[in-house]
């Protein structure tokens, strides 16, 4: 069993896009719409500014998420969305998941920036909700969680979607938490001294986490102060290991495992003792969800928009 120390448990919670910052998504939505679009709408001359509807469908099954972004995206060009699925849920081929109107070349200048955030965050909650699946079927109490290894600009997408998948952020930015790795042990001289200067500048407040290659260095770091150990590119049997003796000598240590963890191997790695699974795959190593948007028109399938009934 993880430690019960309260932090680890999972707890649904269906208003997760309450962690957004409306400035934060407005900000992105046109950094987005002006990089699209940096200079002439060309295409937008030939469509005008008459009032349309089009409608947003998923063509490969997965969970939804992302809707959020969408929303600001579309909020930016004066159109409104009207979500027909739940985030979070899965969903099959064909589905009409939302519905979008406003002027038509506005709906044109959003399409592809809203989709291309669909697209990913659904992918990335479907990838995390497969190994999530995994970890339960071992009966295993921890979290899987994602890793900064985030795309440039993208990261809030990224990292929401995670959280729509159910797994956790881990530390959103280098600001988030203090983690010590080897070049920063390797530069200030011992693990020992990495986590005293660190708890200069962190204070109560902010949590250490030290990344170790061995028992040896873990048992140091937690004498020095860490509170989480990163157990990296152990072997499942040296973990289960090296996590049970760590919890006899320090039961409040969160211990992370990392390293060398993918979606084949992942059941080897839910061990008791362990806390945390992280894996860059989840940011990384995904799938997109393929998600499209028509205009609708008189006499056209809604649920197949370029079918003529």
């Amino acid at each position: 069993m993880a430690a019960g120390n309260g932090i680890l448990d999972r707890i649904y919670n269906p208003t997760v896009a309450h962690v957004l910052n409306p400035a934060s998504l407005r900000h992105l939505a046109r950094e987005w719409l002006k990089e699209d679009t940096p200079s002439f709408d060309f295409a937008g001359f030939v469509v005008g500014e008459k009032e349309e509807s089009a409608v947003i469908l998923i063509k490969s099954p997965g969970v939804l998420a992302g809707c959020p972004f969408v929303d600001s995206i579309f909020k930016e060009l004066d159109c409104k969305v009207e979500w027909l699925e739940t985030e979070g849920c899965w969903l099959e081929p064909t589905k009409v998941v939302a519905r979008v109107s406003g002027k038509v070349r506005h709906l044109l200048l959003g399409e592809r920036v809203s989709l291309n955030c669909l697209c990913r965050a659904s992918g990335i909650a479907t990838y995390c909700k497969k190994l999530q699946k995994i970890a339960d079927s071992c009966q295993w109490e921890g979290e899987l969680a994602g890793t900064r290894k985030t795309t440039p600009g993208f990261r809030m997408v990224e990292k929401y979607a995670l959280l729509v998948g159910g797994v956790s952020t881990h530390r959103y930015d280098l600001s988030s938490m203090i983690m010590l790795k080897d070049n920063h042990i390797w530069t200030a001289g011992s693990i020992a001294q990495a986590v005293k200067d660190a708890h200069v500048v962190g204070g109560f407040s902010t949590k250490i986490e030290v990344e170790c290659r061995s028992l040896e260095e873990a048992v140091e770091a937690m004498e020095a102060g860490s509170d989480v150990i990163m157990l990296d590119n152990f072997s499942p049997e040296a973990l289960k290991k090296a996590s049970a003796d760590l919890k006899q000598q320090f039961p409040k240590v969160i211990i992370e495992a990392s390293g060398g963890i993918t979606e084949d191997n992942l059941a080897r790695y839910c061990i008791p003792n362990v806390d945390v699974i992280s894996l860059s795959r989840l940011v990384q190593g995904y799938s997109i969800v393929d998600l499209s948007m028509k205009i609708q028109k008189e006499g056209r399938d809604p649920q197949n928009p370029t079918v003529n009934l």
